[in-house]
């Protein structure tokens, strides 16, 4: 008994000890990746040049003007607005799908949702650019703009949020729905006081995938936002984002041109790494309630 004891101590140590080997590779490969960044941008990040990304007065990298504020707001603008839609279709279709559809209906769904994730971004890009730009150009020329980008990234992300919210739905233990049946609570009053809630980090989780992936994402947007270097002041202004900026301007960038453009990926992780930071606070001190 005590030799099966130790043999289990000994493969449980042996197999945290690479978890812990494979963390610290991930770790490492990251910090390779700021370096990489760092190192390639410094030529425009040394001596308080990057203040010139945020000052400049547009992109114009021949007069040697390097503003990325306008993409920036274009990134944000087009990867909030595509999560403000699909946030609310996710999550209901991801209670719906749990807890309202017979399973005749919600299979069916769900294999329709997780084919939709695996869906290239690319083609996502042709059927805004084929469909939804022309239709847009008929309410508001020019069609390519921001809310072409938000639209066609919002159909990208929802299944993401939709998955991981029912994935956390449904791993909630079966003791909350008895419990609230017990209480006579209505199915609605149940989801939304006490099922929600208690699967609320896993929800965010999600919601942090879906927003990264916005944030991230290039071809499709490049494909429908118009490529205009502009502050958005309306939903139907085309506009340029960091990521559709890069993929368009590095193959010929040179100097300070493609120190910029590497800046512009500095500039993306920093992003990332708030909207992480965001959603590590938001979900702080908030436990399952089954916890």
């Amino acid at each position: 008994m005590n030799k099966s004891v130790s043999q289990t101590k000994d493969i449980d140590w042996w197999f945290g000890m690479a978890l812990s080997l494979l963390m610290g590779v991930a770790a490492l490969l990251l910090l390779l990746i700021i370096v990489f960044l760092t190192n390639e941008a410094w030529p425009v990040l040394q001596g308080g040049s990057w203040a010139q990304f945020f000052n400049a007065d547009g992109w114009y990298p021949l007069e040697n003007k390097l503003g990325l504020l306008p993409m920036l707001w274009a990134t944000l603008a087009v990867s909030f607005g595509a999560l403000i839609l699909a946030l609310p279709l996710g999550l209901g279709s991801a209670i719906f799908i749990e807890y309202y559809a017979p399973k005749f209906i919600g299979k069916p769904f769900s294999s329709v949702v997780t084919l939709l994730a695996g869906i290239p971004s690319v083609v996502f890009g042709l059927w805004g650019l084929t469909k939804l730009v022309p239709l847009i150009n008929n309410i508001h020329p020019p069609g390519a703009s921001l809310l072409a980008a938000v639209l066609v990234l919002a159909l990208m992300i929802l299944p993401t949020i939709t998955l991981t919210s029912r994935s956390a739905l449904s791993s909630l233990p079966s003791h909350l729905l008895q419990n609230s049946a017990a209480l006579a609570l209505s199915k609605k009053s149940m989801i939304i006081g006490v099922l929600i809630p208690s699967a609320l980090r896993g929800i965010i989780g999600g919601v942090l995938l879906a927003l990264v992936r916005a944030v991230g994402e290039t071809m499709a947007v490049l494909m429908v936002a118009g490529n205009v270097v502009q502050t958005p002041t309306g939903l139907f202004d085309p506009v340029r984002v960091l990521t559709a900026n890069i993929a368009l301007e590095m193959a010929y960038a040179t100097d300070n041109h493609r120190a910029a453009l590497f800046a512009s990926g500095l500039l993306l992780m920093i992003l990332v790494f708030c909207v992480a930071w965001i959603a590590s606070r938001l979900s702080s001190g908030e436990t399952n309630g089954y916890d």
